[in-house]
């Protein structure tokens, strides 16, 4: 495996690059251009533009890499490394002017997840790890937090916006929860998301029907600041199964056996 420590930096540099686009192009952007992929999954040029920004550099920094990015852009399949990109995660959030979304980037070798960056651009928070070194906000090392409970802690989740089929038993965990846990939050950024629960922010994060450039980077930042990540069955196809929960670790059991009871 290629040396990740000048990739690495190289990739924050990348992030905070695409990520001043999109906060300049927040000034000014205009809601009629807004394009639908599906329903409420909403695209604009922002995503797309910042992408292009996102996949020059990095061709750049490992030519040799394949690519799975939100809006299309793919390379050869087969490759040992991948980038997997989520120029803006969050865009329903910029679109109507809330203030988190994020640049995510990860990358993959072979089948494991080795390097992160997300930028939350409107905090300037920039979030990253690789493999054995630890996990970052800003150059700061973080570590996820102590409590034990699901009673001490803040647990994070995400609204199906088009897959609801599971609704009705999604909804279930959410009042179990509510009488459980310290409270409930509902950010709109799977990748902060991740990141928040790595930095210590919160304690537990889940969600379904989410996709490989949602998660990647936030998987390893999790991993490398001391949290567990698995599906929902406990498992480690949380990649592209569709399924992710996330801890501090302390929690994770409790967390995963109040989704079990209805999932």
């Amino acid at each position: 495996m290629i040396e990740l420590s000048n990739i690495l930096k190289q990739t924050i540099d990348t992030a905070k690059t695409a990520g001043a686009f999109i906060r300049q192009e927040s000034k000014t952007f205009d809601r009629n251009k807004i394009e639908s992929k599906g329903l409420n999954d909403l695209v604009s040029y922002v995503d797309k533009e910042a992408e292009k920004i996102i996949v020059s550099q990095l061709r750049e920094i490992l030519p040799e890499a394949d690519f799975i990015a939100e809006e299309g852009t793919a390379g050869q399949s087969g490759k040992d490394y991948t980038w997997i990109i989520d120029p803006l995660d969050g865009t329903t959030n910029f679109i109507h002017g809330i203030p988190i979304f994020a640049v995510s980037i990860g990358l993959k070798y072979k089948d494991e997840i080795v390097l992160g960056v997300v930028y939350e651009v409107n905090f300037d928070e920039c979030f990253y790890a690789s493999k054995g070194n630890g996990a970052y906000l800003n150059e700061k090392k973080i570590q996820v937090s102590k409590p034990k409970t699901l009673s001490e802690s803040l647990v994070v989740t995400g609204f199906p916006y088009s897959a609801f089929s599971k609704i009705d038993n999604y909804l279930k965990i959410l009042r179990s929860l509510m009488e459980t846990c310290h409270g409930l939050r509902r950010m709109g950024s799977a990748a902060t998301d991740l990141c928040y629960v790595a930095c210590g922010r919160s304690e537990g994060f889940f969600e379904y029907d989410l996709k490989p450039y949602d998660v990647a980077a936030g998987v390893i930042i999790l991993q490398e600041a001391g949290g567990k990540v698995t599906d929902f069955e406990g498992d480690n196809d949380y990649l592209f199964g569709k399924t992710i929960l996330a801890s501090n670790s302390h929690v994770h059991t409790e967390l995963m056996g109040e989704i079990q009871k209805v999932w």
